[in-house]
């Protein structure tokens, strides 16, 4: 517990009305969406940077803990108080767009500013800002950038890390830094926005970013490609992106997701399908876009592709992609407790990935649905369990550890978008060397001597 002299204090730096300690606020800020519980100490909004500043001095000087948090849309626990202390909250005050630039094509952005309201603010000018996590309509850009978040343009447009430009941050001791510029080149010093971009928030605490723009594309076209098994799909995944053709977006569901969204929406998916790859092409010409969905239509029939469906206007389209937006939350079917993992790897080596999960889940006798961003390689393997069978949730770690294990040895990495946070931690020393580990703890230590900033994520204690 935080001694009431401390919390008087913060209270006299962002006032009365933006610092809480009660009961319903610990509880409402007390999880993410890995359903963990951890109560913090205190909730502050600051309400501008000079206010972070002198949040993190004081909490600094007295070895108090701050957690900086967006929306808690997060899977691994990021934004968890594991060690108690301050969350740091940006939604009540650091939510604005500052500017959108449209010479040089850029937007600059408070922490707290919604992914969606960023969207549709920069579409209103003819812009166009791509990285579209799930969560989208909800998580915060701030949290967005601490996560590298990915989502389903990756395929094509990339992920969050290419378009942050510049950062302001504040650090532990309470300095204001200003990484990066609003230039398209920039080779001065450090990259040290490259380092805050997926810290978690345990290096700095961001309070503004520059992020790059492009024009939008003027039309977007939507197909589906029903396939007799998931092998044959995911070859169809990384000879379509090798063939000149870059779809914005390339996703799949396997069997069992499709048979879960099917049993809970009733959509008239294909069933007994192996696996259905969802797909988008964007650009200005018509020609163009129909040229694409041909090249990809060829490809997906030279691999197995039973069915290639195209949708005739944007009805078809969102009833297209309602499975894939929808799918998370389908495959509850098959159990209570879900360990979701977002591994990923080479595209060319995922028909093997994903045979070596349907090996785990026979050897455990687990249900493992697959789906995700399969155009850039990244699976969300979810192994489904009843949460209430203390044997099967540890059987079901067990099996999550040899699907690291198998994502590891064909070239890949723990996490494409969800990041490390607390879920994730253990199994760091899997995929890095003590060697790398010591370098990351390393950084920590040159950022936040004391440790303040959002400890024992990412496996750095």
């Amino acid at each position: 517990m935080i001694d009431k002299k401390h919390l008087k204090k913060l209270s006299s730096i962002v006032g009365d009305d933006n610092i809480y300690s009660d009961k319903a606020h610990l509880i409402a800020y007390s999880y993410d969406a890995t359903r963990e519980h951890f109560e913090p100490d205190a909730v502050l909004f600051p309400r501008n940077e000079a206010d972070i500043s002198e949040i993190l001095k004081y909490c600094n000087e007295h070895r108090i803990v701050i957690v900086p948090r967006g929306a808690g849309s997060g899977f691994t626990g990021g934004a968890l108080p594991s060690s108690g202390g301050i969350i740091l909250g940006f939604e009540k005050h650091m939510n604005k767009i500052l500017e959108i630039d449209m010479k040089n094509m850029v937007a600059i952005v408070q922490p707290g500013v919604i992914n969606m309201d960023l969207q549709r603010a920069v579409e209103e000018v003819g812009l166009f800002y791509p990285p579209d996590p799930a969560s989208q309509d909800y998580s915060t850009i701030g949290g967005n950038v601490s996560e590298n978040a990915g989502g389903m343009r990756a395929a094509k447009y990339g992920i969050t890390k290419d378009y942050v430009m510049a950062t302001r941050a504040v650090l532990p001791n309470g300095d204001v830094i200003k990484a990066g510029k609003r230039t398209i080149k920039d080779v001065a010093g450090y990259n040290i926005s490259g380092i805050l971009i997926a810290s978690e928030g345990t290096l700095a605490v961001l309070s503004e970013i520059t992020l790059k723009l492009i024009p939008k594309p003027k039309m977007t076209k939507t197909a589906m490609g029903v396939f007799s098994t998931v092998n044959d799909a995911m070859e169809a995944v990384y000879k379509t992106m090798a063939s000149g053709i870059t779809p914005v977006a390339m996703e799949f569901l396997d069997n069992l997701t499709i048979r879960a969204v099917e049993q809970t929406y009733h959509k008239g998916l294909p069933v007994d399908a192996g696996a259905i790859l969802i797909t988008d092409v964007d650009g200005n010409l018509e020609d163009d876009l129909d040229y694409q969905l041909s090249e990809i239509k060829r490809v997906f029939n030279e691999n197995g592709c039973t069915e290639f469906k195209i949708a005739q206007n944007a009805k078809e389209a969102a009833d297209i992609w309602f499975a894939r937006r929808n799918a998370s939350q389908s495959i509850t079917v098959y159990g209570s407790k879900k360990l979701n993992e977002d591994v990923t790897v080479p595209r060319a080596v995922l028909p093997e990935l994903l045979e070596r999960f349907y090996a785990i889940a026979k050897k455990y006798d687990v249900n493992i649905p697959c789906f995700g961003h399969t155009g850039d390689g990244n699976v969300h393997t979810n192994v489904m369990v009843d949460g209430k069978d203390p044997e099967q949730v540890k059987i079901a770690h067990e099996a999550i550890v040899e699907v690291f294990q198998a994502t590891i040895d064909l070239g890949g990495t723990l996490s494409g978008e969800h990041g490390i946070g607390l879920a994730k931690a253990p199994y760091m020393r899997m995929a890095f060397s003590e060697e790398e580990m010591n370098l990351f703890k390393s950084i920590k230590m040159a950022f936040d001597p004391n440790n303040i900033l959002n400890p024992a994520k990412m496996g750095l204690n």
